[in-house]
């Protein structure tokens, strides 16, 4: 692991750029804050956020973004089309967004979360009894990557199992979040596409719909993911059930009705009146992502789709009891690298 990644503080990266290679969103569970947002005024954190002092030059463009995004935050609502968009304009356009809209995200779902829970999606589904990782008493001394951390959550409850985590996140505001809800734990701010580590740094690596979602090509997160763990190692990841990209974003009876093509891949992309995208999200379906798993040198042990619990009577954006007990909502790929 490169030097600076240190518990207490969140260790910048500027984000390097990596090697060339219907209008409705599915609805990524981690960004349905949008939409309360148009219905009330903008709400802060339950608690005062640690301001870190900006280390470098990317974090010192994060933190202006930030601040301008919560000035900003009631003006034109953006477009929503389906276009393409490329590995560089969806890393930046998600790493605004998450900065301007962690404070939201983070007040309206952090009871849910919990400080130190390990929840793979919004059916509930929890690391305690679903054991992706492994047996509990097995994460002892293990070193752990958690890719799209946000406030760490996860990384919080690894450390109470005895694990070495790191919590790694594109957005600083994010990160800012853990730094307030305290740990002794490296919080990294990087872009997954190009992780700042030694290869073979990892003995596991999770990510509950963090990153992947939002990458023009997978393969390269998966490749970098794949070159940091050890041999043996393994990585679980969580998204949004590629079949939701069927279904318009609706928790009720709307939501049911197949509304455009599963095949289409037509990135969904929110952009602003000048046409630069300010949020970016991509389908795949059910066979890229295998075909993404193994082509990128994992061996995929087990794909879930976690049923809707009779005790969540809870909606999260278009995630609801509803649509749950009928349709799946989320797929949690578990890889090996051998």
């Amino acid at each position: 692991m490169r030097e600076a990644a240190h518990p207490g503080r969140i260790a910048a990266h500027p984000a390097q750029k990596p090697s060339p290679e219907a209008t409705r969103s599915p609805g990524h569970p981690l960004r349905d804050t949008r939409a309360a947002a148009r219905k009330s005024p903008q709400t802060s954190t339950r608690e005062p956020v640690i301001q870190e002092p900006a280390t470098s030059e990317a974090v010192s463009g994060v933190a202006s973004g930030v601040a301008s995004g919560a000035e900003g935050a009631e003006g034109p609502e953006p477009e929503a089309t389906r276009r393409a968009a490329g590995v560089t304009e969806s890393s930046r356009a998600n790493r605004g967004w998450w900065d301007r809209n962690a404070d939201e995200y983070q007040t309206e779902h952090g009871t849910f979360l919990g400080d130190d829970r390990f929840v793979w999606c919004p059916e509930g589904l929890d690391e305690v009894e679903a054991e992706l990782l492994g047996p509990p008493e097995d994460l002892k001394r293990k070193d752990v990557l958690e890719i799209g951390a946000g406030a760490a959550q996860c990384s919080r409850w690894l450390t109470a199992q005895g694990a070495r985590p790191v919590a790694l996140d594109l957005s600083h505001r994010q990160l800012q979040h853990a730094l307030r809800i305290g740990g002794s734990f490296p919080l990294v701010c990087a872009d997954a596409s190009v992780l700042p580590f030694a290869d073979g740094s990892f003995d596991l690596a999770c990510s509950a719909y963090g990153a992947l979602p939002f990458v023009a090509d997978p393969r390269l997160v998966l490749r970098e993911v794949h070159r940091v763990l050890r041999p043996g190692g393994r990585f679980v990841f969580s998204v949004t059930h590629p079949l939701r990209w069927s279904f318009p974003d609706e928790p009720g009876p709307e939501g049911l009705s197949v509304s455009a093509s599963y095949f289409d891949r037509t990135p969904y992309v929110e952009q602003d009146d000048e046409g630069l995208a300010v949020y970016v999200e991509h389908h795949r379906t059910l066979g890229d992502r295998v075909r993404d798993v193994v082509t990128s040198g994992f061996r995929l042990v087990d794909l879930v789709e976690p049923e809707w619990p009779d005790w969540n009577t809870s909606e999260w954006g278009g995630w609801s009891p509803l649509r749950g007990h009928l349709i799946p909502g989320t797929a949690i790929f578990v890889c090996e690298r051998d």
